[in-house]
């Protein structure tokens, strides 16, 4: 069985016992969570939602919060004497999939 969720913008294929990292959500570990934007569950045969299935929840647990690595952005225009260095970090909420009821 699995379900394609929707979180901060992008969507997710998880199962039961999957770990991922959801957007920051400034929760406590051992929380538990119900998302409930989920576009599509396929427990035999697939539902699909318009835009959400109806009555279709994901459980999750948080394990813990944090940042990502840093990423780098270098942009240089040759021969203008241009160029721009950016770094950037991701706040995470990484959570555990308990259980898809659909």
């Amino acid at each position: 069985m699995y379900a394609i969720i929707k979180n901060g913008g992008k969507q997710y294929k998880v199962q039961e016992g999957d770990i991922l990292l959801l957007d920051n959500m400034s929760l406590e570990p051992k929380a538990s969570i119900e998302i409930k934007e989920v576009l599509a569950v396929n427990a035999g045969e697939l539902k699909v939602g318009t835009p959400f299935v109806d009555g279709a929840v994901v459980t999750a647990e948080v394990i813990n919060e944090g940042r990502d690595r840093k990423v780098m952005t270098f942009k240089k225009r040759r021969r203008k004497d241009s160029k721009v260095k950016r770094g950037f970090r991701r706040d995470f909420t990484r959570v555990r999939i308990i259980k898809i009821a659909a």
